[in-house]
């Protein structure tokens, strides 16, 4: 598959990705029965500031959860969107849509002075000295003025995971000519923000055998497949609690604590050396898994 040139002197940065093991089938079953299957095509492109701001914006209240109230995502969306040449979006069809996934990486030094980053700088501080596994080096680490770059992705609950490899591996690419431009993406650690959930007593059954069961059975999943395997690279990883958590929220909200499912933030701390191989296997583990 060719790669997105999101560097390219007449800005086509778009790659297809049309191979059948990266096109989602709407309708699968194992059975025997006819059955209509929709394939679909999955594209990379580059950040436009004139398309991408609603997309992003949107997917980084799904990332933030609850505490997605507590930061200016208008001035983050700006921000990710404006740094067209690092990171993609996924979308289906044309580029003027809105996007289905994004990914990307912003350098905490060299914009720690704008007020969406000195945001996320203090939120991520605060919460990663509330984790016990995290307590030891993020904070210092974030607050030291080394270069880390911080990682947000986050797309559609419904994305197939075979569309992620290509979106790292375009921006391991992508980090590696702006390092040969003398851009700032030469770094030291990278954050990657993601999350995560554990499964607890649903609040449709108030039976208490159940509800006992429930949470001696209850373990740390993830939204993202990719995250399980990045974090055997990682220096430190860990859990936290949304700030906001318990707070009203729309139906889906709802739907989860019904389903017994709790939503929490997930932070994985990379060295810089680790971040390739930790990519790479995202593409073997996503490649073999069914």
């Amino acid at each position: 598959m060719s790669k997105k040139r999101s560097r390219e002197v007449d800005g086509q940065g778009d790659v297809s990705m049309g191979d059948p093991a990266v096109k989602k089938n709407a309708d699968d079953s194992s059975d025997d029965e006819d059955m209509d299957i929709v394939n679909v095509d999955f594209e990379l492109f580059n950040y436009d500031s004139q398309i991408d701001f609603h997309g992003v914006k949107t997917l980084l209240r799904q990332l933030f959860d609850t505490d997605a109230q507590l930061f200016d995502l208008s001035g983050l969306s700006d921000l990710i969107v404006e740094q067209n040449t690092i990171g993609s979006t996924c979308k289906v069809d044309d580029k003027a849509n809105d996007a289905y996934a994004f990914l990307t990486v912003l350098n905490l030094h060299e914009h720690r002075a704008k007020p969406p980053v000195a945001q996320l700088i203090e939120y991520l501080g605060k919460q990663a000295r509330a984790s016990d596994s995290l307590a030891g080096v993020v904070p210092d680490l974030v607050a030291s003025g080394k270069q880390v770059g911080l990682v947000l992705a986050e797309r559609l609950l419904n994305m197939p995971a075979e569309v992620i490899p290509p979106m790292w591996s375009c921006m391991i690419d992508e980090i590696e000519a702006a390092v040969e431009d003398k851009e700032p993406y030469e770094f030291s650690h990278y954050l990657v923000v993601s999350r995560a959930y554990q499964e607890v007593a649903s609040s449709l059954d108030q039976g208490e055998r159940r509800q006992k069961k429930a949470r001696e059975e209850a373990g740390l999943q993830f939204f993202h497949p990719e995250d399980e395997q990045m974090r055997k690279h990682a220096l430190a990883s860990g859990t936290y609690a949304f700030i906001k958590e318990g707070e009203s929220g729309p139906d889906s909200k709802r739907a989860f604590s019904e389903m017994g499912v709790k939503p929490c933030g997930f932070m994985m701390l990379i060295e810089a050396d680790k971040f390739q191989p930790a990519v790479q296997s995202i593409a073997e583990y996503i490649g073999t898994a069914s």
